[in-house]
């Protein structure tokens, strides 16, 4: 999939000053294997030394300031967390990245590198490719040869970071000693570009306002670095046609790789070759990409030493603020630094369990939690009802896929009743033609019959679970699933007879909720994205649409043609189609 490109950035030159305290050497050369010179950006103490390394590499310009390239989610970082101002000039803050000011103090050498094709790295741009994979292999043993490194290294970066972070990881790199993987993904299929074999519109969203501004040739056009007034995609500027052929055509790759290949597996970990110590770092509302693979990633990997964290919030909130810089720091003081920093006291699992108005921390050994009592809820056809009991009614409900679908409520919760963990529903679903989408939504209902949401990683008004798959995808790897994880092989298209049930076992990505005494869980079944029924929401600079699921849509038009998926489904129900959804309950220690 990967091509050479022909671009140079050999008149790019390093300089080295001081300055904040630090010594920079600003576009830093790192010769890949191929002959290719990625640039990256090295913050070093002052005083002479060999120091651990925070490496990232990624693909949003080095030089490119949050506040600029990011405006409204900085905004609401620093109005919601102040703190995050303190101690620091903030003129390094970089998208999904350690501040180095608040890093190189403490003894650490932060280095930012280029990915391949962006910044000042020429190349062609293949997303968390094997190539890429391969560069940030070499890029971690140049840190460790250089005269100012222990030869310690770790990764440490939110998202694109930590997805790169887990593919290296299985190369094991001789230097790379730990990481730290926050709020990313796994398994390149299903995190990331189909979910439940529906393609999402992520990547051909993120691609437009992320990755071309910042692609290695954008040059003048680009912006320019707030520290030194450096062109951040540059120097040379090359035409349109040119920065087209220098980078994967993301939509169409999408669209030709309907199943899960051997191309999504070289873009994707291999957890079992992961034994580097990790802490994985998930977002409950993270639902999209944010949420499936952290906890995938702690549950496979055989690393002996491994923790787990689920926290809530934005994709841009808890990895900056005092919490999870001291978290980070605690982590890598003890494996980079030997430092005594009571990390050999972290519990495996650390839960930042959701309540409808606040979370409240909590230390587990395991995941899923070992006393999770898992129970099924049943769909009542006679009155929408959730319960434990199974209905005994046979029969049948339809609904316009284009609809808002179907709505299944619990009774009100006599008692508070936490829900933590993994869930997973079966359906019997039929359709008026040979194919059908299920989008299922968890829901939590107040009193007052108004939803209760959060916010998520990407939106600010996300559910409590979500779940897809496409019933031509229904096959399952029976050795790979398991009740409360259904796993399906993606491998073949099964299509549907039209107006016949089919079984349907659907995963609902991790969530956490304690229910309130006088709240409702709700199961609602529809053929298209959850949307929420409220106001429209707008962020300055989000330049995506803010409905409930952020930029995790699915609906392009050649996956989803409208003559298939825009028809009539319907549930069955009889004493051998039972319709439930699989839920961990949790009692209390």
């Amino acid at each position: 999939m990967a091509q050479a490109s022909n671009s140079s950035n050999d008149n790019i030159a390093e300089k080295i000053e001081v300055r904040d305290g630090m010594r920079v050497h600003w576009d830093a050369p790192i010769p890949a294997g191929d002959g290719i010179v990625l640039r990256c950006d090295v913050f070093r103490p002052l005083k002479e030394g060999r120091y651990p390394v925070i490496l990232t590499y990624g693909p949003y310009a080095k030089g490119l300031a949050f506040q600029e390239g990011n405006k409204g989610n900085w905004d609401m970082l620093v109005k919601l967390h102040p703190d995050v101002l303190e101690g620091s000039s903030n003129l390094y803050q970089s998208w999904e990245l350690v501040d180095p000011e608040k890093w190189v103090p403490d003894g650490y050498v932060c280095v930012r590198v280029d990915s391949r094709g962006t910044g000042h790295s020429p190349g062609f741009i293949d997303f968390w490719s094997p190539r890429e994979t391969q560069d940030l292999y070499e890029c971690i043993e140049w840190c460790a040869a250089q005269p100012w490194c222990s030869g310690k290294v770790g990764l440490n970066g939110i998202s694109y970071y930590a997805m790169n972070a887990w593919q290296v990881a299985c190369l094991e790199p001789p230097h790379l000693t730990a990481i730290c993987a926050w709020e990313g993904a796994g398994d390149f299929y299903r995190d990331a570009t189909r979910h439940g074999g529906i393609m999402s519109m992520f990547l051909t969203d993120w691609v437009p306002r992320a990755i071309k501004r910042a692609q290695f040739g954008v040059g003048d056009r680009s912006l320019r670095s707030q520290v030194t007034g450096d062109l951040i995609a540059g120097p040379p500027t090359l035409p349109e046609e040119e920065l087209a052929r220098n980078r994967i055509d993301i939509t169409r790759w999408v669209l030709d790789h309907p199943f899960d290949e051997a191309v999504h597996r070289a873009h994707s970990p291999d957890w079992s070759q992961i034994k580097v110590p990790f802490l994985s770092a998930a977002n409950w509302g993270g639902m999209g990409l944010h949420t499936r693979g952290n906890f995938e990633g702690f549950v496979n990997a055989p690393a002996q030493q491994k923790w787990l964290e689920a926290h809530g919030g934005g994709h841009w909130e808890s990895f900056y603020t005092k919490y999870g810089e001291t978290l980070q720091k605690k982590f890598f003081g003890h494996f980079l630094k030997g430092e005594n920093t009571g990390w050999d006291k972290q519990p495996p699992v650390l839960l930042q369990v959701r309540h409808p108005e606040r979370f409240v921390e909590r230390a587990e050994n395991e995941w899923p939690i070992a006393r999770t009592q898992w129970t099924k809820y049943y769909l009542n056809p006679v009155d929408s009802s959730l319960s434990t009991t199974p209905p005994s009614t046979a029969t049948k409900i339809d609904y316009a896929s284009m609809s808002d679908g179907l709505l299944f409520l619990t009774p009100p919760f006599e008692k508070e009743t936490e829900f933590t963990g993994p869930v997973a529903a079966k359906l019997f679903v039929s359709s008026s033609t040979r194919d059908a989408d299920i989008f299922l939504v968890l829901r939590l209902i107040a009193p007052d019959g108004s939803e209760v949401t959060y916010r998520g990683s990407n939106d600010p008004r996300v559910p409590i679970g979500l779940g897809w798959l496409r019933a031509s995808h229904r096959k399952l790897d029976a050795a790979k699933s398991l009740p409360y994880r259904p796993w399906h092989t993606h491998d073949e298209a099964q299509p549907l007879t039209p107006n016949e049930s089919v079984e349907l076992d659907v995963e609902i990505w991790p969530t956490c909720i304690v229910v309130p005494a006088g709240y409702r869980l709700g199961l609602a079944v529809r053929g298209k994205d959850f949307a929420h029924p409220g106001p429209k929401v707008e962020i300055p600079g989000v330049m995506y649409t803010l409905t409930g699921v952020g930029p995790f849509l699915h609906t392009h038009p050649k996956d989803r043609p409208p003559e298939i998926f825009d028809s009539t489904n319907t549930l069955h129900f009889d004493a051998a189609r039972r319709p439930y959804v699989l839920l961990p309950v949790i009692p209390a220690k």
